[in-house]
């Protein structure tokens, strides 16, 4: 496949990132070139732009911390829609320069996410400074660069091999059944939605008043869906009043117009984010 037929894929952060991981899981059919991006605003602005991207790889929630509620606001606000979802086992590694050993280090840098699935590891050794940063990959490049034994990150086995360090300590996330959720985007674009797809991602608005989120669910239930996810955020400037963002999954009896249809009965301010398939399960 030559340059003109790349698909050309955002990531959250550089390559060797585990965003760069769940990219080249999803698209491992394809000749992907990967468009870096440092802060999940810029993933999206970089996604709606069709001169610099196809597609776009974005975390959205992990088995451990929980939701990035950010950014389904940023998903909610954008021109992308959901085509696809990585389920992705993380695993952390404790990366050095080659030959360095634990006793030689002053500071480790990586992602706040990445320290905190990592600080019990970190209890044995009260003499490393543990510092956020933007990346997990780039703290690796960082630590390169610097070429002092004094510094580590805690990045993945990808960046170890692309950027040519050592792992001095594999997997070191204190709770192994550590998964982070990726959303495969697209540019909507008159995007069609397949009412085959078995998963469904939609937001919207509830009244304040008994009964509103109870009707919604019961319905769900009544349609043959299995309800895998739901999170509520705040509407900035209407006091208690929330906006729901919802996934579901579609069994065999289950009509996707009848589902849609008493959703907006239901709600205000309905969006489907995305009809997709189930997302398949990989390790980092």
């Amino acid at each position: 496949m030559d340059d003109k037929n790349k698909l050309k894929v955002v990531i959250q952060g550089v390559p060797g990132s585990f965003h760069e991981i769940a990219a080249r899981h999803y698209f491992k059919d394809n000749n992907v070139e990967l468009v870096p991006a440092m802060d999940f605003r810029t993933l999206i602005q970089k996604s709606e732009d069709e001169k610099v991207s196809d597609f776009a790889v974005m975390a959205i929630e992990n088995t451990i911390a929980g939701s990035l509620l950010d950014n389904y606001i940023l998903l909610k606000e954008s021109n992308l829609t959901i085509v696809g979802e990585v389920l992705l086992r993380i695993k952390h590694n404790l990366l050095v320069i080659p030959g360095t050993n634990i006793e030689d280090l002053k500071q480790v840098n990586s992602h706040p996410m990445a320290i905190l699935q990592c600080r019990e590891f970190f209890y044995n050794y009260p003499n490393i400074k543990l510092v956020e940063s933007d990346d997990t990959a780039a703290s690796a490049i960082t630590v390169k660069e610097k070429g002092n034994p004094k510094f580590a990150a805690i990045a993945s086995s990808l960046a170890a091999q692309q950027i040519g360090l050592e792992i001095l300590a594999p997997e070191i996330e204190t709770n192994h059944r550590n998964y982070t959720r990726f959303l495969v985007l697209e540019r909507k674009n008159g995007h069609q939605f397949k009412k085959h797809h078995v998963k469904v991602s939609v937001s919207f608005a509830l009244e304040h008043q008994v009964g509103s989120l109870s009707t919604v669910l019961n319905n769900l239930t009544k349609n043959n869906t299995n309800l895998t996810k739901i999170q509520s955020m705040p509407i900035i400037g209407k006091e208690w009043q929330y906006y729901f963002f919802v996934d579901f999954i579609i069994n065999g009896l289950g009509d996707f117009e009848t589902i849609i249809n008493d959703l907006r009965n239901d709600t205000s301010e309905l969006h489907i984010l995305g009809t997709y398939e189930k997302g398949d399960y990989y390790d980092s």
